[in-house]
């Protein structure tokens, strides 16, 4: 019984480190406010390619999401739904982006009428960019993390801390507050 407890808390160990290393690493890093966006070529649920490239000159709102189709990041994903509209009057783009295959986030979003991109990030590379990557050893998934990126490319906030039922009111807030819409 004690080398099970103990080899448990190695373990442990283990993925604390690991999972704070990740973090720390080169590509794993949080960008700061100011900095320019990493790139990204991504698909969406119809299999065509977005980049970042793409959205330059309006406001884009990008959040990370663990996995389709869960309770959380369905209430977070149908919350954006719901405030779509004041986005868009807003001339704000906003898209999901998960490691689920594009088949996943297209029933996902046809599911719950989700009218926004949701891009695959199947690997978690972008991810890792932005550091929203949760390592857990031999696999992982996004943190769910959101990022403003101002017309000019550059992050604008970062948020690390999202309540998924007052997320979108919260965007929306800061959004407001930082174009003066």
């Amino acid at each position: 019984m004690k080398y099970i407890v103990f080899l448990v808390i190695i373990g442990l160990l283990i993925w604390l480190w690991r999972s704070k290393s990740a973090n720390k690493s080169s590509d794993g890093g949080l960008p700061l406010v100011g900095q320019p966006a990493p790139g990204f070529d991504l698909p969406d649920t119809r299999g065509h390619r977005h980049r970042l490239s793409d959205y330059r000159g309006r406001w884009l709102v990008l959040y990370f999401y663990p996995k389709a189709d869960t309770p959380g990041c369905t209430r977070q994903s149908c919350k954006f739904r719901d405030d779509w509209q004041s986005f868009q009057q807003m001339g704000v783009a906003l898209a999901g982006i998960s490691a689920d295959a594009p088949a996943a986030n297209a029933a996902f979003a046809l599911k719950f009428h989700l009218p926004f991109p949701l891009f695959s990030d199947t690997g978690g590379a972008f991810a890792r960019q932005y550091g929203a990557w949760m390592n857990l050893g031999i696999t992982g998934f996004p943190r769910r993390y959101t990022y403003l990126i101002d017309p000019d490319g550059r992050i604008a906030k970062v948020y690390t801390d999202v309540s998924v039922s007052e997320h979108s009111q919260e965007v929306l807030t800061d959004l407001k507050r930082l174009t003066g819409y």
